[in-house]
């Protein structure tokens, strides 16, 4: 069966920055690959267009640029805040150490995260840029199965 849409694909890859050469950044393993309903944005497009039309056994290779991925790196999405917010309970200050990634939700209940990069007396600087934000994507992997979704499956919108 090929992928298509409302299929379920289970793949493993390997994923670098820039070229088959970079820093490996993600790695889905035999014993732990990546499963998922094919076309229901659970992945970059950009990803899945590059593997529609695959077969068990197929093996695949290629880059997706930072546009086709996460977007530029945004200097702007790199903020100062206010050191008192994690002051206020005793889990908010154990959070405060570099490079932690720390769950926030704005005054509208939309959940989001950023990266702590700096820490002053009155301040955190924190980067709430996507990890892979200004990164082209290289992609190396083989996919493991293909099959049609269940009912069930496309109704929760996840693999049972």
């Amino acid at each position: 069966m090929q992928i298509a849409q409302n299929s379920v694909v289970s793949l493993i890859y390997t994923l670098q920055a820039n070229n088959s050469e970079g820093e490996i950044l993600q790695i889905a393993t035999q014993e732990n690959p990546l499963t998922f309903i094919y076309g229901h944005g659970h992945l970059l497009p950009s990803f899945e267009e590059n593997i529609r039309g695959l077969e068990p056994g197929s093996s695949y290779e290629f880059a997706l640029s930072y546009e086709e991925a996460y977007g530029p790196f945004d200097p702007e999405s790199v903020l100062d805040v206010d050191i008192e917010i994690f002051h206020q309970t005793p889990e908010g200050e154990q959070m405060l150490f570099i490079d932690n990634v720390i769950p926030l939700m704005d005054q509208d209940g939309n959940r989001f995260e950023g990266r702590v990069i700096q820490i002053d007396e009155n301040s955190v600087k924190m980067d709430f840029n996507h990890p892979l934000a200004g990164m082209t994507l290289f992609f190396t992997g083989s996919i493991l199965d293909v099959r049609p979704a269940s009912p069930e499956e496309l109704a929760h919108g996840h693999v049972h």
